[in-house]
């Protein structure tokens, strides 16, 4: 009774695949030296192909189904061991299992920047990534080009094979299309197919698969390009900085009125933080800064410093490089910060004259209206209940 069991065990009946894992794409039925038994049963289910090989040749080829091995079903494998008038013996034969149906769920990205020639910003790198979906189109190519002598082969296994495929294609088309980058978002659906469609024509003959499903999920640009962007954007929104800059000093202007303390220092600090804005802007050059006497000159030089204290009438007050006279010396240029804090420091005083282009000549600053509220003596305590 034991010889009969182990005969019988060595025997196969059912040939089956319970495919429980998620990307495996083909799997070899482990016979081992076990022979199949002639009449015995092959279950191939929805979403399978079963391939029959001999001695490295594919024989016949089976869909899903219930299927009685015997010679009228095995006509290619019969004629390969020679079963001319059919076979009641146990036969040996490989069988692979082909999944068939998709295989989502994966992944693709540039490993690489691509250079693109933008027509707003000149040559920009971009970087793309997405998922796509894979399935076997022709089982035996698969099984000739690519799965060999492997009892089991996974979707990774090709992955990067097909994510280099993919990139090669992804940077042909986005050559081809001139796609701005700000369009790119509004085009991808339309880029997604025609990706798709480059790469399957590159796959589908010579390896047997097929991509039912490409998309691209996102497209990035290089940080520092990114941060240019948003800067870009943020200035638009702002429309004109000049408006912006005055609606900032008339919006702190209650808080420092409220501060008597500090509202010198902090209308000083508004002040200078606009005229340097200015001082940056098209059309407002400026020049060197400063916060000790010493430096460059100004592009238009100053006049030469007066012998004794002279204060023109009504002067302006103009937004470029300041000029201090002392002691027959001139010093400068400055910033309009950088006299607001030599004001606060005690090094200018009211009689302290200063010059800058616009001007008719040395003036006293505190003749000057953008200066001369420093100089006024603070308001007296208020009087108590």
């Amino acid at each position: 009774m034991g010889f009969v069991n182990k005969l019988r065990n060595e025997l196969i009946d059912i040939v089956e695949w319970v495919d429980d894992s998620q990307h495996t794409l083909v799997w070899r039925f482990p016979r081992y030296h076990n022979q199949i038994k002639n009449g015995a049963r092959l279950i191939v289910r929805p979403g399978q192909t079963a391939i029959f090989v001999n001695e490295g040749r594919i024989a016949d080829v089976f869909g899903p189904g219930s299927h009685k091995l015997e010679s009228r079903n095995l006509p290619i494998l019969s004629t390969l061991q020679g079963w001319t008038h059919g076979f009641d013996s146990p036969f040996k034969s490989e069988v692979y299992f082909v999944v068939t149906k998709q295989v989502t769920d994966l992944k693709w990205g540039t490993p690489n920047p691509v250079m693109l020639r933008d027509a707003d910003f000149g040559p920009v790198r971009l970087r793309a990534f997405g998922t796509y979906a894979l399935r076997a189109s022709d089982p035996r190519i698969l099984l000739q080009e690519l799965v060999g002598t492997d009892s089991e082969f996974e979707a990774e296994e090709i992955s990067v094979l097909l994510r280099s495929i993919i990139n090669t294609c992804f940077a042909d088309l986005i050559a081809e299309s001139k796609i701005s980058v700000l369009d790119l978002a509004a085009n991808y659906e339309d880029l997604s197919q025609k990706l798709r469609t480059l790469v399957q024509e590159r796959i589908d003959d010579e390896y047997g698969l097929a991509l039912p499903q490409l998309f691209i999920v996102n497209f990035s640009l290089p940080e520092e390009v990114e941060k240019a962007l948003d800067a870009r954007s943020s200035m638009g929104i702002l429309g004109d900085l000049s408006t912006y800059q005055q609606y900032q000093i008339g919006a702190a202007t209650p808080d420092l009125a409220a501060n008597p303390a500090g509202g010198i220092a902090g209308a000083g600090m508004g002040l200078g933080m606009g005229m340097a804005m200015m001082n940056q802007t098209p059309g407002f050059p400026g020049g060197p800064t400063g916060s000790i006497p010493g430096g460059g000159h100004p592009q238009t030089p100053p006049p030469a410093p007066p012998a004794v204290n002279m204060v023109p009438q009504a002067p302006a007050a103009p937004q470029m490089g300041w000029h201090l006279a002392r002691d027959g010396q001139q010093f400068g240029p400055y910033t309009a910060t950088n006299v607001l804090e030599m004001i606060q420091s005690g090094t200018i005083n009211t009689t302290s004259l200063v010059w800058a282009p616009g001007l008719a000549g040395w003036t006293e600053i505190s003749a000057i209206p953008a200066f001369a509220a420093y100089f006024q003596a603070p308001p007296p305590p208020p009087p108590a209940k």
